[in-house]
């Protein structure tokens, strides 16, 4: 039957409708349609609080921009977290087992920080109680026979620790508790590096802990280098080390040959190589004595010292092709500078070795609970008591590093001008995930009111502060900004490019950084170190979102692609 014109044209514009309807369908199907969740940390009392989610829009965005480009991936993650320390145990040893029990969940457990990249001392160092040990402090012992980790199991006699609850905690219980939090989870990632400060003293050319300075040595401290006759000696001692953890059903994750190598002047448990020495180290030593063990996996990351001087030795060591075999990467920290985070020299080394990881393994406010040296005004809420409680005292921007800007830092004093501590943590670990960083962990988890105990007077900030008179328990904003970023950056995830256009504001107001899950769930992390709101466009491929972020704070902004 011949159709009419009608019909003919009323059927096509039928299939017309049906075309432009799956069309947008399918664009439907790909558009973001809103944030899943903003979480902010800020200066007026925001402690992960949740924000009110936005929509998005198709087109391009101007103004102040971030820009993100899931399809460019970087770098996978290690993980966020912080470090066990024998000063921690002790503090947490002051609490009662189930008031400690439930600090310990708010570190480790799911619905707490969930931290999961940390790290612990090999023998002592400077946050240890009493220091000066290893675990093979006979002399001479080659063979090693007298090792052991007691002295990580020993506790503390209340009766020369009055206040003591818990005698038998001490920093491997302290560990095994964290472990044993994750073992009730689904998500039981909890990767540990360990770092020794020093090879027991008779191994070393000075016979000591560490040198101090003083006028017969025209104020060269150190720390002593290995004797040659020790140096496969003290490959072992790392071996044992591993495998005396092992046994008590701790795994290490990782492995630094020594903390500092470059010194601190003989101020505390320390011990000196340079990059050859370290090199022919691994390379002859640590690295074959590992890949003949159960620890063929365990991550060798050279240096652990100041990010700034991390070139000198990754063209030493990874350019060396019978050493990067053996290598993971380099472990960097932050005290060179309290304002640079040195994007640009990771960037080069990337660029230049793209096949190893770059892991930040330490950093902490410096020189904390103490007053402020005679030549320099002291800041508001600096000396007064309880100064730690103070929510306000961490958002100061002249709260921290009194005795290296003042008394240190000399020539290099730009470097370490007065800071806000939140801001120095939240933009070193942006800037770090957003060029090339895998991994960041934070000093001490915790410390007690005085930013200790520490045998040598090295008293730093923490993010949990425990009154270990009283028995109150601080989480500072620190802790909750590096819970945020716990919680939402796991291990696995990647990296991804991202890009800011902030017309009008300065450099330092606004930074950014965003990763990815395995699930497609972005997750962007945003600092304000301004005094004012700031609205921006949050571009994500061809769509944008309108967001603010307040004065004074820390967001992350979830959206599912």
């Amino acid at each position: 039957m011949k159709q009419s014109k009608f019909t003919v044209y009323h059927t096509l514009m039928l299939m017309m409708l049906f075309l432009v309807g799956c069309s947008t369908q399918i664009a439907n199907e790909n558009q973001l349609k809103s944030t899943s969740k903003l979480i902010l940390t800020s200066a007026a009392g925001a402690k992960q609080d949740i924000q009110e989610n936005v929509k998005f829009k198709a087109g391009s965005s101007s103004g102040v921009v971030i820009s993100i480009f899931p399809d460019q991936v970087k770098q996978t993650i290690d993980g966020i977290g912080t470090s066990f320390t024998e000063s921690s145990a002790f503090v947490l040893a002051h609490l009662d087992p189930e008031k400690r029990h439930k600090v310990m969940e708010r570190v480790y457990g799911a619905s707490g920080a969930n931290f999961s990249l940390t790290r612990t001392h090999i023998g002592a160092c400077d946050f240890s109680v009493e220091g000066k040990y290893s675990y093979a402090d006979k002399p001479n012992d080659k063979t090693l026979s007298s090792f052991s980790i007691a002295p990580d199991l020993a506790g503390f006699d209340p009766a020369t620790y009055p206040g003591v609850k818990d005698s038998k905690y001490d920093l491997l219980p302290m560990i095994q508790e964290a472990l044993a939090i994750k073992s009730t989870q689904e998500d039981k990632e909890l990767r540990i590096v360990g770092s020794a400060w020093t090879a027991p003293s008779w191994m070393k050319e000075n016979e000591d802990w560490y040198t101090s300075g003083s006028p017969e040595n025209n104020w060269q401290g150190t720390g002593g280098t290995l004797k040659p006759e020790y140096v496969s000696t003290y490959s072992n001692y790392l071996l044992k080390y591993l495998d005396a953890y092992k046994s008590e059903g701790v795994d290490v994750w990782g492995l630094t040959p020594v903390n500092e190598p470059h010194g601190n002047n003989g101020q505390w448990e320390s011990m000196n190589f340079s990059p050859e020495t370290q090199n022919e180290f691994i390379k002859k030593y640590l690295g074959p004595g590992l890949a003949q063990s159960d620890y063929s996996d365990t991550k060798v990351m050279i240096f652990d010292q100041n990010r700034d001087g991390i070139e000198e030795w990754t063209d030493v060591i990874f350019a060396d092709e019978e050493t990067a075999p053996h290598i993971y990467g380099i472990a960097v920290h932050w005290y060179e500078s309290t304002n640079k985070v040195y994007e640009d020299v990771f960037d080069r080394v990337k660029a230049k070795y793209p096949d190893f990881s770059i892991v930040h393994t330490e950093g902490c406010i410096d020189d904390l609970g103490r007053p402020a040296p005679d030549d320099c005004t002291d800041p508001a809420g600096r000396t007064e008591e309880n100064w730690f409680k103070n929510d306000a005292f961490w958002w100061n921007p002249t709260a921290s590093d009194w005795a290296y800007a003042v008394s240190w830092a000399g020539e290099h004093a730009d470097d370490h001008p007065l800071y806000t501590p939140v801001h120095r943590y939240a933009r070193n670990i942006i800037v770090s995930l957003d060029h090339w960083v895998t991994g960041w962990i934070d000093w001490n988890i915790v410390l007690d009111q005085y930013g200790g105990p520490n045998h040598v007077g090295n008293y730093c900030g923490a993010p949990i502060m425990i009154d270990t008179e009283a028995g109150d328990v601080y989480y500072t904003p620190v802790y909750d900004v590096l819970s945020q970023f716990s919680r939402t950056i796991r291990p696995g995830d990647k990296a991804v490019q991202t890009s800011k256009s902030i017309p009008g504001l300065n450099p330092d107001d606004l930074h950014a950084c965003a990763t990815v899950n395995d699930r497609d769930l972005l997750s962007v992390q945003l600092l304000n170190t301004s005094k004012a709101l700031i609205t921006y466009k949050l571009q994500i491929n061809a769509q944008y979102a309108e967001v603010t972020i307040p004065a004074n704070s820390v967001q992350t902004v979830q959206v599912q692609l």
